[in-house]
């Protein structure tokens, strides 16, 4: 298989998981190998099979945002790997947390690189960026010290001695 052909095969296997996931589906085992493992930044953790994932994150995403809307901006793609970023925007209908439903629409940006070998996901590392949900819901983890103190020109950066 050339690359060519190998990138389109990985794009279209992962752009089918995506599509799962916005139909709500439960059968998730037809895109990924039963012991892919799926690696988050911190506050995502680490799954290590589809049960995990499923329990772990499908499941806690679920119960925690309603009316999800997925919109992937941009994909990219490289033989076997496939990567995208984007945002899903949702109603905070459960505790996310520690912080209970505000109903409030937020904007959960995300960015992900999957591997995939003989047609399933093998790999899918995470990154979600749960700071700016919780700025959403009114909880900042930085309390103030956010370096967009310096952007705002609140406070001036250190420099290296």
């Amino acid at each position: 298989m050339s690359y060519d052909e190998k990138s389109k095969k990985t794009l279209t296997v992962v752009r089918a998981m995506e599509e799962a996931l916005i139909a709500k589906s439960n059968d998730m085992g037809k895109y990924f190998h039963e012991d892919f493992r799926w690696m988050g930044n911190q506050g995502c953790g680490t799954k290590n099979n589809l049960e995990e994932f499923r329990n772990n994150w499908q499941l806690p995403l679920r119960a925690a945002f309603s009316d999800r809307i997925y919109k992937t901006d941009r994909w990219l793609v490289d033989g076997e790997w496939a990567s995208c970023f984007g945002h899903i925007d949702a109603i905070h209908s459960g505790e996310f947390m520690g912080v209970e439903p505000t109903n409030k629409r937020v904007k959960i940006h995300y960015t992900d690189f999957w591997e995939v070998k003989e047609g399933l996901i093998t790999d899918n590392w995470v990154t979600v960026d749960f700071p700016s949900i919780l700025a959403q819901l009114g909880v900042d983890v930085f309390n103030g010290q956010g370096w967009e103190v310096y952007d705002r020109g609140e406070k001036n950066p250190p420099k290296p001695e």
